[in-house]
């Protein structure tokens, strides 16, 4: 076949643009013509919060990105449109995580449909937002009417869908492994790497730093955590780049005094340095107040470190409790509670679960079921 995957993809940075670049690969295994269709704008500046939409990594050789989608210029949208409309792709995977993006993806969708031959199958990341905005139920409506199948990764994104949709046909395929961050490495070197003391029990948390994951709550959990466990064995590992004002966590990581007890690395983590934070990590922590998904799950699951997730949205169903981690309440004397059980219970306590269900995420049932729903 002859694929498109429309999303971010290098020179965009994140999450999104790792997952489409390691789909494309995984198309590509399969014997399929890829390509990508990444933007020249994604956000207006006003609209980013972090410090660059763009990555300092080398361009991928062995990938055909075109790098061409303006979000917020109409005629834009149609150019591209038009341009695969007539390069007629049999199949177009559109990624979908945030209504802003329903303009420009809609249209460009409807365009190329008119070819009379493509299909369009979206991965759905969010249907409705984690922040929500004036305008997100009309964007996505725009955007839904011209696709034909979707993907969520979670059921919670699938009631969401359905609240839009009904009747088109919609699958549930669990996040695929991230095994594209290089093989796991001992916490050892992972820890030289990273200059940590190699015997303290390490608490990661990792990824943008956005209200809704709950770093808030974490920081209180520590303090709870501090006050009970007086040993001085165990650190909280915060790694990742702040996507709100920092003000507000470092007031309280002052008000809480717990400055002893945390590692801040809290810039943008490059592709080549992930396999060393989750590396070093005894326990990945997600203290999130509400969730869909989360790409952090199979991080942890591809390195092997067991998760502290709370019961919100779709986690606890990824993370049975007591196999491949632990679930607790969003509250900070609940994830206390289960950091201080996950400290004494240990890696090794998990690792047979959690090497059991890491072979429930792969490409291949990801790719499999893209190719079916094109099919109906």
């Amino acid at each position: 076949m002859n694929i498109i995957i429309i999303g971010p993809a290098h020179p965009l940075r994140g999450g999104l643009a790792s997952f489409n670049e390691r789909l494309a690969r995984a198309f590509m295994q399969e014997g399929n013509e890829v390509s990508i269709y990444t933007f020249s704008l994604q956000y207006p500046n006003f609209l980013f919060p972090g410090t660059t939409q763009f990555s300092s990594e080398p361009k991928p050789n062995d990938l055909n990105i075109n790098v061409c989608i303006n979000s917020v210029n109409p005629f834009n949208w149609i150019k591209t449109g038009n341009a695969l409309k007539k390069i007629k792709p049999d199949l177009i995977v559109v990624r979908y995580w945030l209504p802003f993006m329903g303009p420009a993806l809609g249209t460009i969708l409807r365009r190329t449909k008119k070819n009379k031959h493509t299909k369009v199958i979206c991965i759905a990341d969010n249907v409705i937002p984690h922040e929500k905005r004036p305008g997100d139920k009309f964007f996505t409506k725009y955007f839904l009417k011209p696709v034909d199948g979707f993907v969520t990764m979670s059921e919670k994104v699938m009631s969401d869908l359905r609240q839009f949709t009904t009747t088109k046909p919609a699958r549930i395929v669990l996040h695929p492994l991230y095994d594209n961050f290089g093989e796991k490495i001992s916490k050892e070197e992972a820890r030289q790497n990273l200059n940590i003391n190699n015997e303290d029990y390490i608490f990661l948390f990792f990824g943008f730093i956005r209200a809704y994951k709950g770093l808030d709550l974490l920081l209180n959990a520590v303090k709870f955590l501090k006050e009970k466990d007086q040993q001085k064995n165990w650190k909280v590992l915060i790694a990742g780049e702040y996507y709100e004002d920092r003000t507000q966590y470092e007031q309280l990581i002052k008000e809480l005094n717990i400055e002893d007890r945390l590692l801040l690395k809290t810039d943008f983590i490059p592709d080549s340095e992930v396999r060393n934070y989750l590396c070093s990590a005894d326990c990945v922590v997600q203290p999130y107040k509400n969730a869909t998904q989360s790409g952090v799950t199979p991080l942890a699951y591809h390195f092997e470190i067991p998760m502290i997730v709370t019961n919100v949205g779709g986690l606890p169903s990824l993370v049975p409790h007591q196999k491949a981690g632990l679930i607790c309440k969003p509250e900070a004397s609940s994830i206390a509670q289960a950091m201080e059980e996950m400290k004494q219970k240990g890696k090794d306590a998990f690792i047979n679960g959690l090497k059991e269900e890491k072979q429930k995420y792969s490409w291949s049932v990801l790719t499999k079921t893209i190719r079916e729903l094109a099919a109906l």
